[in-house]
């Protein structure tokens, strides 16, 4: 007996064990939010709202009006406001208030941002039974304001918002970027402009503008500083060159396939126009609004949330009025390798709710970021900027339709720039796309990105760009990201596939104690059984 007692005792403790691993191992089970049977309006409800602005005094009213508004329907509700002028501001400081159970209630954030939070225990709320909520959903008979339904929602818009097939966050507004063109120095050069630029194209014609004059000026411009080409967001560059291509990127298990040989062949074609210094950055050189306002750029790519930032005439400037030269200027699609099917990315703030020990709290949160969906509140925010609402609601209000269609009456409000932007990406909707998220797609994007950057800074360097110096490259950024983690990143909370060999090993060994004891039970029956 004594012997059987050690094996049971052994048994015991590697059941245990396995159960440590397998536990461990396994899918971390997404908690779905229950909402609360009615709203308690005899409490107060403290909640705190992030959001980011780009010290734009006119978006920081409208958020203000809009918590002075809802507070005034909800007066038990309080809600404060925390402004950031950096969405890497606010992933950072959620990221360490995590740890602390400190997190806002309301964020201003993008969905690459919330894969990373959904990697710790229960943090963000999955927002669709809220959303579906008869009373207190989206356009819910107990919300005490005119809340979109969720059919008047653009689809695409709140698609971008699944995570693991639940919703963790709702639209806020929406861009794209824009390819802005002096038109001017491109008739100048003898070009004209085609409905849809290629990549071929733009290099042409930004290579083209290099041509200097006897005493080092440029032709097209007569000044002596000329960057043709800056892009602002590298990492869009380069995610949205392999989408057109159809090259590899990632997929939404964090598998990393940007290292190939379609994006080498990219960073091939980008450098030989660095070398020419007819492209760059805005990380090497700065804001592309700036070198195209003051007639020292021929085509600069920026959100159309930065619109208001470009042309002669543009409301808002960082460069001194007598630097601003005059020039005739196009908003148009980003360029593109194939015309028939044009491809461009989706971009702008998303918002979610933490989860908090009180369901009516969380409620009460719900009930804010409804009213922040109100036609008011996003026709007035999609005005400041080339922003577009998220909802068809606002999108086909009388309001907005007649916004749209005041088209340069003002360099302000009805500045003609802005609203060729917000029209842009009206009119192709349909070709835009997201990339995928996981816990550590944000470090991908920035990957991408610096690829493109290291491109500029090897020929500023002299340094020779073939296929040793991207095998190098690639290597570098691999590690420096963490790229070779990531493949198992999004998917370790949740579903981390087949189970480790030493967790194989250990569960054989228990199948085998227990056929082992279960013999030695049934032995010892045996031998009984015949003394008896």
């Amino acid at each position: 007996m004594m012997n059987l007692r050690k094996m049971l005792l052994f048994a015991l403790a590697l059941s245990l064990l396995t159960g440590l691993l397998t536990g461990c191992h396994g899918a971390k089970e997404t908690i779905a939010f229950t909402t609360p049977e009615s709203f308690d309006t005899s409490r107060t409800y403290e909640i705190t709202f992030w959001a980011k602005n780009d010290t734009n005094i006119t978006q920081a009213d409208i958020y203000k009006r809009a918590i002075s508004e809802f507070e005034a329907l909800y007066p038990n509700i309080k809600v404060t406001l925390r402004l950031y002028t950096d969405y890497s501001k606010i992933y950072n400081d959620v990221i360490t208030n995590i740890a602390t159970s400190t997190t806002p209630n309301v964020c201003i954030t993008y969905p690459d941002h919330i894969a990373t939070y959904l990697t710790g225990e229960n943090v963000v709320v999955p927002l669709d039974d809220l959303m579906d909520d008869k009373k207190y959903g989206l356009g819910g008979k107990e919300v005490r304001f005119d809340a979109p339904k969720r059919s008047e929602m653009v689809t695409e818009f709140l698609d971008e918002c699944i995570l693991d097939d639940y919703h963790y966050a709702v639209p806020y507004m929406r861009s794209t970027e824009a390819l802005y063109i002096n038109k001017t120095y491109v008739e100048r050069l003898g070009y004209t402009i085609p409905e849809i630029v290629t990549w071929d194209w733009i290099f042409e014609v930004a290579d083209a503008a290099k041509q200097k004059n006897p005493d080092g000026t440029y032709v097209v411009s007569g000044g002596t500083t000329l960057r043709p080409f800056i892009y602002k967001s590298t990492d869009n560059m380069m995610i949205q060159m392999l989408a057109q291509k159809e090259a590899g990127y990632s997929d939404s298990n964090g598998n990393v396939s940007i290292f190939n040989d379609d994006t080498r062949d990219l960073l091939k074609e980008v450098s030989k126009h660095c070398v020419l210094h007819s492209f760059s950055t805005f990380k090497v050189d700065g804001y592309p609004a700036n070198f195209l306002n003051a007639g020292q750029c021929v085509f600069a790519v920026d959100s159309t949330a930065g619109s208001t930032w470009m042309g002669s005439d543009a409301p808002l400037s960082d460069i001194h009025d007598s630097d601003i030269v005059d020039f005739e200027i196009i908003v148009t699609t980003i360029p593109q390798f194939n015309t028939e099917n044009p491809k461009m990315i989706s971009q702008g703030p998303s918002v979610c709710i933490f989860n908090k020990e009180d369901p009516q709290e969380v409620l009460a949160s719900w009930l804010f970021v409804q009213y922040l969906l109100t036609n008011d509140i996003q026709i007035s925010y999609a005005q400041t900027e080339g922003y577009v609402p998220v909802t068809k609601k606002a999108q086909e209000s009388a309001a907005y339709q007649d916004y749209l269609s005041r088209s340069g009456e003002d360099n302000d409000l009805y500045y003609s720039v802005k609203i060729d932007a917000t029209k842009l990406l009206l009119d192709n909707i349909e070709n835009t796309f997201i990339t995928p998220v996981f816990n550590g797609s944000a470090s991908l994007r920035e990957a991408a990105g610096s690829m493109i950057e290291a491109m500029v800074n090897a020929s500023w360097a002299k340094e020779t760009v073939d296929d040793a110096y991207i095998d190098k490259l690639f290597n570098e950024t691999r590690t420096l990201y963490r790229l070779d983690q990531i493949n198992i990143t999004e998917e370790e909370s949740r579903d981390l596939g087949p189970l480790p060999g030493g967790a194989k090993a250990l569960l054989l060994t228990l199948g085998i104690v227990w056929l082992g004891i279960i013999a030695y039970v049934v032995r010892e029956k045996l031998k009984n059984r015949k003394i008896n």
